[in-house]
């Protein structure tokens, strides 16, 4: 069986017998992967304080059956450092490798991981407000799962004048041709939907506080919707 090697952020771990852990990567080429990082609880070891999540490695990894196992791990980037000093966008990185770890768990690609990778960079830059980096990150990595908003006209008519918004659809209505479980965003809030997904910080700094909490609830309903279960994460995430 194959060593191989890539990069990865770390989005999960978990304890395995006395001193060794799970560690669950998404990595740039293979995928999802989890692996099994020996020895890494010691005191005495070199690699476990690189293998904690919201950490950028550079990992080599040789393939087992069921689990691959951790050989060699080399740190790229340290977010988790600044991440995990502040509780708003602490619970806003859970909530993104919480997402990313539900759906890359049957495919993947390296659009996830440069999102993933992007959302943890902007989180530890402080330039923009946790809870909306995380509402782009969300609808971002849905419509790269295949679940793309439609926010260009109405599902029914076509029309431009567009203010509500469906859960269950990702298509956006006018005031005639609205579908169940359609929320009434307006003009605004439909803006801002666009500008998280277009990652447009200007526009996004544009809301108001009423609208983007709106529109916050709106993406966890979406999300929830498409993953058929919501995120733990999420019952945490500070909001402004």
């Amino acid at each position: 069986m194959p060593h191989y090697r890539d990069e990865a952020v770390v989005i999960r771990t978990h304890k395995l017998g006395e001193v060794d852990r799970i560690v669950t990567l998404l990595t740039k080429n293979h995928g999802q992967v989890r692996a099994v990082a020996k020895g890494v609880r010691k005191t005495s070891s070199r690699i476990g304080a690189r293998l904690e999540p919201f950490m950028v490695v550079d990992v080599q990894l040789y393939e087992g059956r069921n689990l691959d196992t951790v050989s060699q791990v080399e740190q790229l980037a340290n977010y988790g450092a600044v991440i995990v000093d502040d509780y708003a966008r602490y619970t806003a990185a859970s909530a993104v490798v919480e997402a990313a770890e539900r759906l890359t768990r049957e495919d993947s690609s390296s659009k996830h991981y440069l999102l993933v990778l992007g959302a943890l960079r902007a989180l530890s830059a402080k330039e923009q407000a946790s809870d909306q980096i995380l509402d782009s990150y969300l609808l971002r990595a849905l419509a790269i799962s295949g679940w793309i908003a439609n926010l260009t006209s109405c599902q029914g008519c076509g029309s431009d004048q567009t203010v509500l918004f469906s859960v269950h659809s990702g298509s956006v209505s006018c005031a005639n041709c609205a579908l169940p479980g359609s929320v009434r965003l307006g003009v605004e809030g439909i803006a801002h939907v666009g500008s998280l997904l277009a990652g447009d910080w200007q526009g996004v700094s544009q809301a108001t506080s009423a609208t983007r909490a709106t529109v916050s609830g709106v993406v966890a309903g979406y999300l929830q919707w498409q993953l058929e279960r919501g995120l733990r994460s999420l019952e945490h995430v500070e909001r402004a």
